[in-house]
């Protein structure tokens, strides 16, 4: 039985005006941010994602729907929805949708303990959390994938 290939998975914290992006890998199970993507009233700098697209050649995609508490839709999850799907038609690549409720919030939290233990020299600012988030939730896809391993 040979071991499985690794894929490298780009996932995407999706909102109005910026759009966090992280990559990652199956078989390690590891994602880092790699960028913040300008958008403008929720259409995205489609010349900056396909630079991204390029660059790291991704085999997946996974994009964060924000549902609120209750599960319900949060008034961004539609765009988000749309999002994922011109990601898909645009680059021909499959993509998987994870319920994204509070990530940001994690990953503000998580960057200004960063910050106030000294391992994190500057402030956090808002790309930091969207970059943060995209790497968050693309570790909770990569750990509820079957056979991935534990945290």
């Amino acid at each position: 039985m040979t071991a499985p290939a690794a894929r490298t998975v780009l996932s995407f914290d999706y909102g109005l005006r910026r759009i966090g992006v992280a990559v990652g890998n199956t078989l390690t199970g590891t994602a880092e941010g790699v960028a913040t993507v300008a958008a403008q009233e929720g259409a995205p700098d489609w010349r900056s994602l396909d630079q991204l697209v390029a660059e790291w050649r991704p085999q997946e995609l996974v994009v964060g729907v924000p549902y609120n508490a209750q599960g319900e839709d949060a008034g961004i999850a539609a765009a988000a929805l749309r999002f994922a799907g011109e990601l898909q038609g645009r680059y021909r690549i499959g993509v998987h949708r994870v319920d994204e409720r509070l990530t940001s919030r994690e990953a503000e939290d998580e960057l200004r303990e960063r910050r106030r233990s000294g391992a994190k020299a500057r402030r956090v600012r808002r790309g930091d959390v969207d970059r943060e988030a995209a790497r968050l939730l693309l570790l909770q896809w990569l750990r509820a994938r079957p056979g991935a391993a534990g945290p």
